[in-house]
């Protein structure tokens, strides 16, 4: 499996996939007017890349702002998560939140307290 990298759009984050370092990322604005067509093909790539997964997996989300569409597949993205996670893969979450961005930071609580994965909320200036 080949590293992915998806450049930023108004309306869509930087996403990379780098499945020899084990990272995903995500960063930016999430408000695709179809995020089918976005998340889609990252939940493929996740099944892909648990073929054969690193030992330790990462995934850093750095979300200015996600619209509920967006949300809804990013919920389904940490459950297949957690199934893999369930079936002893190593894996973390880095949720980065600007601060006073009670938003952000409200949706990363509630993914977290949502999933029970290993959650870090991470805030930066």
């Amino acid at each position: 499996m080949n590293k992915i990298v998806i450049d930023k759009t108004p309306n869509t984050p930087y996403f990379e996939f780098d499945p020899d370092n084990g990272l995903m990322k995500i960063e930016g604005r999430s408000i695709p007017e179809n995020p089918n067509d976005f998340y889609e093909k990252i939940l493929n790539w996740v099944d892909e890349y648990y073929n054969a997964p690193q030992k330790k997996t990462r995934f850093d989300l750095n979300l200015e702002y996600i619209n509920s569409g967006s949300s809804k597949f990013i919920l389904g993205l940490f459950r297949k998560l957690k199934k893999y996670y369930d079936k002893g893969n190593d894996l973390v979450v880095n949720w980065y939140y600007e601060e006073d961005d009670e938003a952000v930071l409200g949706l990363g609580e509630h993914y977290k307290s949502t999933i029970k994965l290993p959650f870090n909320l991470i805030e930066y200036i």
